[in-house]
């Protein structure tokens, strides 16, 4: 693994750090969105080429298999953005790239470059599907009959911005809970698949209605719905996460994210927490062991509580260490 990290150095220390992060980000929504929706795909040909599915609605049978269509969408997203999320940010979905332009979170030229991408990850994807199953690709988003263009689109709209926000205050929300964003994530999207896959799709995405209609070479009259309704959901996801950050949501709930054992909170909404008293330990080397001795410069600074050397890993220890000094919270 060195040896890869030392050649991948030399071949990009020419670039420019924005240029090169600009590459990795599409890259690395190219090979996410592919993957994801890779299998995705894959197993909604599976359930959607049985032959059961031609015949007349039955409750049961379609029931396990439109949820067997929403887990796969949901596992695959949550697997893939857990991989992705630390290189190009894991958003593999137009919908949620225009988000993050509109929250101000990513420049027009990153989400310009990353949409591309996505979308080519998504034709790449149901070309692969299409050539690995025998028979024609069935994974195309469709109106159910009876379902209205108008319906539809709310329907999609609703929808993505459940996903978005979940994004939002999970993944762009930093937290003790951050690390399991993926899972959420994919969660999010399971259930609204759950609901809307049998009238829509279930698209939520763009991509995922653009791939299959290349591969296919057949765009429905209302393929623009899914453009639209996704988009619109991401702006009214973004204005209102716009809008509690203006509340300052964090003050409404500010112990949510204590660590458990700390006691019960005296702090007002939005006061900075008191610094910690500072003891000096006659022992230690960074205080004088005497009136008027000079501390050693040559030596480590160290912990006035603990006496361990302060390091960058030594700090679970200290805070301890200054918790059990403190005594316990009133």
């Amino acid at each position: 693994m060195d040896r890869f990290r030392d050649q991948g150095h030399a071949a990009t220390r020419r670039l420019p750090l924005a240029i090169k992060n600009h590459i990795v980000a599409t890259i690395s929504e190219f090979v996410g969105t592919f993957l994801f929706l890779l299998f995705a795909f894959g197993a909604t040909n599976v359930v959607n080429s049985a032959p059961a599915w031609e015949q007349p609605i039955d409750t049961n049978a379609n029931a396990a298999k439109l949820l067997y269509i929403s887990l796969a969408f949901g596992l695959s997203l949550a697997v893939n953005v857990w991989a992705f999320f630390r290189i190009g940010g894991g958003q593999f979905n137009p919908a949620v790239t225009f988000a993050m332009l509109v929250t101000g979170s990513a420049s027009i030229f990153r989400t310009a470059i990353v949409i591309v991408a996505q979308l080519l990850g998504a034709v790449c994807a149901a070309a692969l599907v299409s050539s690995l199953f025998p028979g024609p690709l069935a994974v195309s988003t469709v109106l159910v009959p009876g379902m209205s263009i108008a319906r539809g689109l709310f329907l999609e709209m609703f929808l993505t911005a459940e996903l978005v926000f979940v994004i939002f205050m999970t993944a762009g929300e930093k937290n003790r809970a951050t690390f399991v964003a993926p899972v959420c994530i994919g969660l999010a999207l399971f259930i609204a698949e759950l609901m809307g896959v049998y009238y829509t799709g279930g698209s939520l995405n763009p991509a995922r209605s653009f791939g299959p209609c290349v591969a296919t070479r057949s765009f429905p009259g209302y393929h623009w719905i899914y453009w639209l309704g996704p988009i619109l959901g991401a702006l009214l996801a973004s204005g209102f996460y716009g809008f509690i950050k203006i509340l300052e949501f964090g003050t409404a709930s500010p112990d949510v994210d204590k660590v458990p054992g700390e006691g019960v909170s005296t702090l007002q909404p939005g006061a900075a927490a008191p610094a910690p008293p500072i003891k000096h330990d006659q022992f230690s080397e960074d205080t004088p062991t005497r009136p008027g001795q000079i501390a050693n410069p040559d030596a480590a600074p160290t912990h006035s509580v603990t006496g361990v050397p302060a390091t960058p890993f030594n700090t679970g220890p200290v805070i301890e260490a200054q918790r059990a000094a403190r005594g316990p919270h009133v």
